[in-house]
């Protein structure tokens, strides 16, 4: 099996036409040019990422300090191990985008893996400035390894952190797939249950600061999953021998672990003890996001009966919108540009 190989960073005999660059496996200057860019859509995308800059400690969490010790304990439980879990998948994608960066030879490609890099350690950041807000030092360090000791925290860490690290010892084609399928995943199927918790507690007049926090990592991970489905849409039109049914068959499969992993990760931290939630909302839900997600690479719906948004969580896009930045929340498509220094509460 064919082996993808690092890219030189100085490469003077590295090809300038467009017509030469390629996703993975090109000939690349490492030039950032940004007024000749094959792939048309890494302007808007660029854009849209550059506006969305936003500072956590700009978001006040004095309402939520007062509210988090009188958080009931099902509540509180959830609210430890979904921040838990957020914790790692920001920290686990600041450590693998400059890895799948090494074998990209679309220069433009990386100016947004880099972007992302650098949102994903403000993510970071917001959920520090949570944890540091509302709690004990001793108790924020117990929030952030909850993996050691919670199983099923542990289990769904380790499924993408395998998936992650299959590229780190394989670096074939498919292997490649497989990662830019496993990040689609992250960014599209394992944060939406937590972003729901967060909007649920909001609604309810709880942490209405946290809400917020999440509201702009929500923004910025909508325009991470845009980059990761359109990377894979690329990735077809370029190297469409890849796209076999052995190799579409394995993305449907992680596609569905994730929904499956999911829905079970809802029921275990939310399930039927918070109110305004229950799990069958919770499934329902994921369900109608895996099928949006796989439809989005041009597949059919994997599950039946899903295909709609559920009306009973219209709410949740209403609830995700920054600063009523208006957005194709589901797509991940900007329909309109705006800054996000005026960090106004838009409940």
């Amino acid at each position: 099996m064919d082996q993808l190989t690092k890219k030189p960073l100085f490469n003077p005999q590295g090809d300038t036409s467009l017509n030469a660059r390629r996703m993975i496996g090109g000939n690349t200057t490492n030039l950032n040019d940004f007024n000749n860019m094959r792939y048309a859509w890494v302007k808007d995308w660029y854009r849209q990422a550059m506006n969305n800059f936003w500072i956590p400690e700009e978001i006040s969490l004095g309402q939520d300090k007062k509210d988090y010790p009188k958080l009931a304990p099902a509540e509180r439980a959830a609210y430890d191990k979904i921040l838990s879990f957020l914790v790692f998948l920001d920290s686990i994608q600041t450590a693998n985008l400059p890895n799948i960066g090494e074998y990209i030879t679309a220069n433009e490609i990386n100016l947004c893996l880099n972007i992302q890099t650098f949102q994903e350690c403000i993510h970071s950041q917001s959920y520090s400035y949570m944890l540091d807000t509302i709690c004990s030092p001793i108790e924020r360090d117990a929030i952030l390894y909850q993996w050691k000791t919670d199983e099923h925290l542990l289990r769904r860490n380790t499924f993408i952190g395998e998936c992650y690290n299959g590229f780190q010892e394989n670096k074939s084609p498919e292997a490649f797939l497989r990662v830019l399928m496993a990040n689609y995943i992250l960014e599209g199927i394992y944060f939406y249950s937590g972003f729901m918790f967060f909007y649920n507690l909001s609604r309810n007049g709880k942490m209405p600061g946290s809400a917020q926090e999440i509201r702009y990592i929500n923004r910025d991970e909508n325009t991470h999953l845009w980059l990761f489905r359109n990377m894979i849409r690329e990735l077809k039109q370029e190297r469409p021998e890849l796209f076999t049914d052995e190799n579409v068959k394995m993305m449907k499969e992680l596609l569905m672990e994730g929904v499956r992993q999911e829905i079970l990760w809802g029921e275990y931290v939310i399930g039927d003890r918070i109110s305004g939630l229950t799990a069958e909302m919770i499934r329902d839900y994921i369900y109608y996001l895996g099928n949006l997600r796989w439809v989005s690479l041009g597949f059919d719906p994997v599950y039946e009966g899903f295909e709609k948004e559920p009306e009973n969580m219209a709410w949740v896009s209403q609830y995700s919108n920054a600063n009523l930045v208006k957005t194709d929340f589901f797509e991940a498509r900007s329909t309109a540009y705006a800054k996000s220094t005026a960090l106004i509460d838009d409940l």
